[in-house]
């Protein structure tokens, strides 16, 4: 196993293509005990499950193989996709960390069998699920040309999604001191459609980060704030391996910013 998250989160890759073969039950205890246990910064509960498929009859057309799902839901409340995001992404971090594939899916369900599944209330959201398992050694042709077609191995540049104090100045990684590793494991944050939302301006010892909003909000919510928590999980990991110590506020700055882009959360270092 890795034991550094930086590596962890630099070789992930979503799998769409499984071997067949059911979790063994060591890894199945280990990530029924982590899920069991996901906390994150917003004091949101978010409710998992580790589910067989043929048992729940749970599929996608674009996923092979995988005999299990990982599913969750959360209750309409505020922050709840940021909470959805950064939980369920360090589920699937975990997961690859001990040799299981993951990929996120939220258009490509059998939303309404998972829901069913997961006894989703009505006040209660289940934006996406994954399916869990060992990656086969070759990927099926969908899953190559759906890689191709999003660029998935593609991230934009340090120095397009982060900024120096406003959004007039980019900000080079050699120039982003302790926050350098943490930024660079949040531009490789998996997002819906390879968007990558999130903006980040680092002032001082607080690091603002915004949402570039592309996407029309749907019966779930925000989809892009999930992507930003993602987001946020990749960053809070890091700092924390590095042995940053700090918090999450909503202290909106009051910065100028491009249009459709807009303040979501606060990283603030202690120093």
């Amino acid at each position: 196993m890795q034991t550094s998250i930086k590596e962890i989160i630099r070789s992930r890759r979503s799998v769409r293509t499984f071997d067949g073969k059911a979790l063994s039950a060591e890894d199945n205890t280990a990530l029924e005990a982590y899920i069991a246990e996901l906390q994150n910064p917003f004091d949101v509960p978010v409710t998992f499950c580790l589910m067989n498929a043929e048992e729940h009859s749970l599929s996608s057309p674009v996923i092979v193989g995988a005999q299990a799902y990982l599913a969750a839901k959360v209750a309409r409340v505020p922050h709840y996709e940021l909470a959805f995001g950064y939980s369920f992404e360090k589920a699937c971090i975990y997961a690859w960390s001990c040799g299981i594939g993951t990929v996120m899916l939220a258009a490509s369900l059998s939303r309404s069998t998972f829901e069913k599944a997961m006894d989703v209330q009505a006040d209660e959201v289940l934006p996406v699920a994954s399916p869990v398992g060992y990656s086969a050694d070759k990927k099926s042709i969908r899953e190559t040309l759906m890689r191709k077609g999003l660029k998935a191995d593609n991230r934009k540049a340090f120095e397009t999604l982060c900024f120096k104090q406003s959004f007039d100045t980019a900000l080079h990684k050699a120039d982003a001191g302790v926050f350098a590793d943490a930024l660079e494991a949040v531009r490789w944050a998996p997002s819906a459609t390879n968007g990558q939302p999130w903006r980040v301006v680092v002032d001082g010892d607080t690091v603002h980060f915004y949402e570039a909003k592309t996407m029309r909000d749907n019966s779930l919510g925000d989809i892009q704030k999930v992507d930003i928590g993602i987001a946020l999980a990749h960053f809070d990991l890091v700092r924390e391996e590095d042995g940053m110590k700090g918090r999450f506020v909503f202290d909106d700055p009051g910065l100028a910013s491009p249009e459709n882009t807009h303040y979501i959360v606060s990283f603030r270092r202690d120093v």
